[in-house]
């Protein structure tokens, strides 16, 4: 999302007319937990025409509500946002604006909340390898300790950047590091290194500010920052490329990159730049080298995120219609304005744009609706993909026929109370045969997908899973 809101983040989203295929039968009613929060149980569009009540549960036949741990103290505050996540082994890392949850998802119809650790700072996006987790904050702090308030951007003695935590003990996260990095980290990537003791993160940020000492225009890069696995402490900056230089976006209000997902195994990366989508060579990952940038001024907003597909032969673009603040989702907004644009790539590393897809669900006039964080569900043979739409709910749609994209399955919950103006799931992952989704006020959520179009990624197992770090069907 653009300086200075400190708001959830988001990207619109269109699609061309397409119906909810479910296939299974839903079972009567989802497994009790001890986790759950006792909301209506699902009904389906047409079972229940006309949208939902007030926090309402509704999802396709195929989609099974598992389980959800709803924000618990300290992290039950008004503006406690939960936000995007990460996996490594049987945990699950949930990232909030008051620091950050590590979930035991052994169980998946149990999961528990094993440490909350209250460090507060926008958005506290999060990645994970082996022992060590790495929070963005893109909001300035007088210090870069956990104690620290909201700072002043004219202060050039204010921090925002990444913060390192050692999760080897996953009851007692231990902050060991802070990296700081121009215009701060709104998100962060992890690109692996040559050898096994190196990792990189390419850390995205929005800006300039004018003014600013620590965001200063024009802002064309991203940050490099190398860190040494076994030596943390020794973290740093290391390069700055100026990925956005001469493309244009660096004239705009807000320049810089939202987003970027990597692709190790075939040596590239794709940005969503803002207003501009980026692909790039990472064979050297200090060096990454831009082979093409793409715009869509006619429908694309604020480019948010990437997602590649298995084979490196499309890439699934979306768009920040709205700020994540906005109800994009409803019949007054155009299906061609902000979008999931699904491009394929070509064996020379050019991307051509195929088509568009938007839930095809209507939203209320107050429900914050654009599409947000998704990721593979991993289907040999095709290209199926989980998506968070905010207030929209999760859906799970096939771009295999890049031009036709469709809907399989949902799930979403109903308005809002009143007095909450954002709402809905920030991020849906798909991870060892179950979906889940970090909702901003609801909490997680575990979904199970019951369809025989995507039964095989039930049979993918991995080890862990950073969305923004992709690996053929995940990794492990």
């Amino acid at each position: 999302m653009r300086r200075p809101v400190l708001t959830a983040t988001a990207a619109a989203v269109v699609l061309l007319s397409a119906a909810c295929t479910a296939s299974a039968p839903d079972p009567s009613s989802p497994p009790a937990s001890e986790q759950t929060t006792g909301q209506t149980a699902g009904q389906t569009a047409g079972q229940n025409a006309g949208l939902p009540g007030q926090d309402e549960i509704r999802h396709s036949p195929n989609m099974t509500v598992v389980a959800n741990v709803p924000l618990q103290a300290p992290f039950d505050g008004p503006q406690a946002w939960g936000t995007d996540m990460a996996f490594e082994g049987h945990y699950a890392y949930v990232g909030n604006y008051e620091g950050f949850t590590v979930h035991d998802i052994s169980d998946p119809a149990h999961p528990k909340a094993v440490s909350r650790v209250v460090c507060p700072g926008g958005q506290n996006d999060v990645s994970v390898a082996g022992d060590l987790l790495f929070v963005s904050v893109d909001d300035p702090r007088t210090d870069d300790t956990c104690a620290a308030g909201p700072g002043d951007p004219s202060d050039p003695k204010e921090w925002e950047g990444v913060r390192i935590f050692d999760v080897s003990d996953k009851t007692d996260p231990r902050y060991v590091a802070s990296v700081r990095t121009e215009c701060g980290s709104h998100t962060n990537t992890i690109v692996p290194g040559k050898t096994p003791d190196v990792l990189y993160l390419y850390v995205s940020s929005p800006g300039p500010i004018d003014d600013s000492p620590t965001c200063p225009p024009p802002h064309q890069n991203i940050s490099i920052v190398e860190v040494p696995v076994r030596h943390p402490g020794d973290a740093r900056v290391v390069a700055t490329p100026a990925l956005l230089e001469g493309t244009g976006s660096a004239d705009d209000v807000s320049a810089g990159c939202h987003d970027i997902t990597a692709y190790p195994e075939k040596g590239l990366a794709a940005g969503a730049c803002f207003g501009d989508g980026v692909l790039m060579d990472i064979s050297d990952p200090v060096k990454p080298r831009v082979l093409q940038v793409v715009t869509d001024q006619e429908n694309f907003s604020i480019w948010h995120s990437a997602t590649f597909n298995d084979a490196g032969t499309k890439v699934v673009f979306s768009d920040e219609l709205g700020g994540g603040l906005a109800a994009t989702c409803n019949a007054q907004v155009s299906p061609e304005k902000g979008a999931d644009a699904v491009y394929s790539l070509t064996p020379d590393h050019r991307l051509v744009r195929q088509g568009y897809y938007k839930i095809p669900r209507p939203q209320g006039p107050k429900e914050n609706c654009v599409a947000h964080n998704g990721s593979l569900v991993p289907v040999p043979g095709r290209d199926v993909m989980v998506q968070a739409w905010y207030m929209g709910g999760v859906s799970v749609w096939d771009f295999t026929d890049a031009a036709h994209p469709r809907e399989i399955a949902y799930f979403e919950r109903g308005p809002l109370p009143p007095e909450l103006e954002l709402g809905g799931s920030w991020s849906a992952y798909y991870y060892n045969g179950y979906i889940y989704s970090s909702d901003i006020t609801k909490g997680l959520d575990v979904l199970r997908l019951d369809d025989p179009l995507t039964a095989p990624a039930g049979k993918v197992r991995m080890t862990g899973f950073n969305p923004q770090s992709q690996h053929p069907y995940g990794r492990g």
